[in-house]
């Protein structure tokens, strides 16, 4: 099985890949992990575009059963046949920002703050993410998401609403077993 969880940052794409990945004993992969540079403070610097596919092409061939999570859209086109299933997260605005600045808070604490090392970083980071829903194809938003998806060769799935990763789960594994993408 090899799945794709796109959606939304904070819509949970990563913590659904872990959960799931432990379900289906799968390795769970991470767009990031491909897309940055290590860097201090994290997701400062993009990796070359050529240098991250043939790191992620890589990892598809080692791996052969796999769950991405993390959205490839402007950068991944070619990657498009390696998925059997991609599942489209979406929440609305308010739930996702909030886990967003939750987030930063667990990762950064107060440098998050007016003043501090980071505020302008996550300020623009809290900016960009809340122009998901209303945002235009120039940037990482839900019109470039279904564009992308309209390209998918492969099922999709639309999981949209406030659920429990559980219950997520159970929404995948009902519709692989009830479809043709096993």
């Amino acid at each position: 099985m090899r799945i794709h969880i796109v959606g939304a940052s904070g819509a949970g794409s990563t913590t659904l890949a872990n959960a799931l990945s432990n379900q289906l004993n799968i390795k769970a992969l991470d767009s990031d992990d491909y897309l940055w540079l290590k860097t201090e403070p994290p997701f400062q610097t993009k990796r070359d575009l050529s240098k991250r596919v043939s790191m992620l092409e890589n990892d598809f061939k080692v791996y052969q059963s796999y769950i991405l999570s993390g959205s490839i859209y402007d950068w991944g086109d070619e990657l498009l046949e390696c998925f059997d299933l991609i599942v489209f997260l979406w929440l609305p605005p308010e739930i996702r920002i909030k886990r967003l600045i939750n987030r930063d808070y667990e990762r950064y604490g107060d440098l998050i703050e007016v003043g501090n090392a980071h505020y302008d970083m996550h300020k623009a980071f809290i900016d960009w993410a809340s122009m998901y829903d209303q945002g235009d194809t120039n940037i990482r938003s839900r019109k470039s998401h279904e564009l992308w998806l309209k390209k998918a060769t492969c099922k999709v799935l639309r999981i949209e609403g406030d659920f429990e990763v559980d219950k997520k789960i159970e929404m995948i594994l009902d519709f692989i077993e009830g479809d043709s993408c096993k």
